[in-house]
């Protein structure tokens, strides 16, 4: 009984959340919560709250709510702009969105509306090496700046693929895996990537490997393609890439296992820095079957947010000190508490899921929604509230303590924005 209170108390600071940003920015892209005004990302919205949220919203059976978003995204989505946006971003939150939403509600316009989006997001793949640049212009078809990293190079095909099965449309599924393999092909005879490639050259220009941000969801993709599409192609570049973060990355401090830095063509350890975005490892590492470890890092991610009851960006983890202390809402290491309560079903996972909610709750809540910390020491309040709050931080608070079968977890595929996509083609 107790867990079901507790997803009850998620969906309504959900709904508080959202009926703020419809009462302030609508229409928007997001909401500022101190300040209560909109914020859109280029100048003009693409509606990057509704659609990121329109899922999240289904599953919670926020009906009335959800009937408003998908009527808004209907009638006033449009993508012809001529603004440059940044291709890995519109991917995994508007066109992850668009495919998940029609996926559960059978609406022609929602994936009419993805297809119109895969299209005009096409061009960035058309570099010397297929690895897409970092900003396309939805209009003209413009590209820019080649200077990239491995997940916005590979972070692609969950979403462009699942837009070629369900339009029959081959070009989406073979842009998006060939600059996965190009990124995988890269790799260094350790087995390593770096943190920064040019698309036209191909040539490293940072050579520091991790499995944080700029490089995270390369490895998720990796196994989730293979997951959601049975491609053996991806199953193989999983597991010819895998062992080497295990053997060069992992770090043992003080008992505990932590996934630092090290250069990638030499193995050395160049930072012992773990953060918020590197906490979703435990959950890709249930989802494979790699249930102990993922256990183990587990305990390291949550050891980090008790520091200060709130998770910090980064900490170094030989030290045990915050190194950046901004939060933005951010929802992995709530991501990898779901999965491991899915495969272990310890009542520990959804101890610690109580306990973050309620750390979230006292410091983030505001009357107009919820706001980021500027700083998670003195829980001085920063004026953002991004879409992925409702995409991801809501939804996996909600499915950590809703009944099972609120989700078919075993026949859905989250994107690294959350978004279910299913495999019914």
């Amino acid at each position: 009984m107790h867990s079901a209170e507790l997803a009850a108390r998620v969906k309504g600071e959900c709904l508080h959340a959202w009926n703020n940003y419809e009462h302030y920015a609508w229409g928007h892209d997001a909401l500022k919560p101190l300040s209560c005004t909109p914020h859109d990302w280029y100048g003009q919205s693409l509606l990057m709250t509704p659609v990121d949220a329109l899922d999240t919203l289904i599953l919670m059976h926020l009906d009335a709510e959800a009937d408003r978003a998908r009527t808004l995204i209907k009638s006033e989505l449009s993508f012809d702009h001529d603004i440059y946006v940044k291709n890995f971003e519109i991917t995994i939150r508007l066109l992850g969105g668009l495919l998940s939403s029609y996926q559960l509600t059978s609406d022609r316009r929602l994936l009419a509306l993805a297809e119109d989006l895969g299209r005009r997001l096409l061009p960035a793949f058309d570099s010397p090496t297929g690895l897409p640049y970092v900003y396309v212009n939805l209009r003209t078809g413009q590209v820019r700046d080649p200077k990239t990293n491995p997940a916005e190079t590979g972070t692609t095909l969950l979403e462009f693929g699942t837009l070629s099965k369900l339009t029959g449309n081959p070009i989406f599924y073979d842009k998006a895996k060939r600059a996965l393999v190009e990124t995988f092909k890269r790799r260094s005879p350790l087995g390593l990537v770096g943190s920064s490639i040019n698309v036209e050259s191909g040539v490293w220009s940072d050579p520091d490997s991790h499995i944080s941000g700029g490089i995270d969801s390369y490895y998720e993709y990796l196994w989730k393609c293979w997951r959601l599409f049975g491609d053996h192609d991806c199953l193989d570049m999983w597991n010819a890439s895998i062992p080497a973060l295990h053997k060069y990355l992992a770090d043992e401090t003080r008992g505990q296992l932590w996934y630092g830095h090290a250069e990638m063509n030499s193995g050395q350890r160049t930072f012992t820095i773990y953060g918020a975005l590197d906490a979703f490892f435990p959950a890709l590492l249930a989802l494979v079957g790699d249930v102990d470890r993922a256990r183990r890092l587990q305990r390291s991610s949550f050891a980090m947010w008790n520091l200060h009851h709130i998770e910090p960006e980064e900490i170094d983890y030989r030290l045990m000190r915050a190194t950046a202390l901004t939060y933005h809402l951010r929802p992995e290491i709530i991501e990898s508490t779901y999965y491991l309560h899915h495969y272990s079903g310890a009542r520990e996972y959804r101890q610690m899921g109580e306990i973050m909610f309620n750390d979230f709750m006292k410091y983030c809540r505001t009357d107009t929604g919820y706001a980021a910390l500027q700083n998670v020491i003195t829980k001085e309040k920063h004026d953002e509230m991004e879409s992925f709050l409702f995409a991801e931080t809501f939804k996996y608070f909600y499915l950590l303590f809703a009944p099972a079968q609120s989700v078919d977890f075993d026949h859905i595929t989250f994107n690294t924005e959350a978004h279910p996509l299913r495999r019914t083609w």
